[in-house]
């Protein structure tokens, strides 16, 4: 910066300087409103329910792991019924999870099989 020697310089750098500062105090406003608005309850819920349906892997590992569920679930009222018996009812669950596992692997294998051979 150069140095200033005449009462004028001095005016006009002040003057400068000023509104600089009104600048940056306007801009510093609209950032604090822009985050108090992002921060709102309903903003929070809305920019993360984008971020969920706007990223297809989530999407699809949601899916897979609810027909998981979902195929365990039945498979376990198969297999176990209306039974009381413990042993049973252990068995169930055990297998409940093995088909639930099973079911979501197999359906993102074979997603993300065909996925790669059908893209260039």
């Amino acid at each position: 910066m150069e140095s200033i020697t005449t009462s004028d310089e001095l005016k006009n750098a002040i003057q400068i300087l000023e509104f600089d500062q009104q600048i940056r105090e306007q801009q510093l406003k609209e950032q604090v409103f822009l985050t108090i608005e992002s921060l709102k309850p309903v903003n929070l819920i809305r920019s993360t329910l984008h971020e969920i349906t706007s990223s297809p892997h989530l999407v699809e590992n949601t899916l897979s792991t609810v027909v998981g569920l979902i195929s365990g679930y039945f498979t376990k009222k198969i297999a176990t019924g209306k039974s009381k018996n413990f042993v049973r009812n252990l068995l169930g669950t055990i297998l409940q999870f093995g088909v639930t596992n099973v079911v979501a692997r197999n359906l993102l294998k074979n997603k993300n099989y065909n996925n790669e051979h059908i893209q260039p």
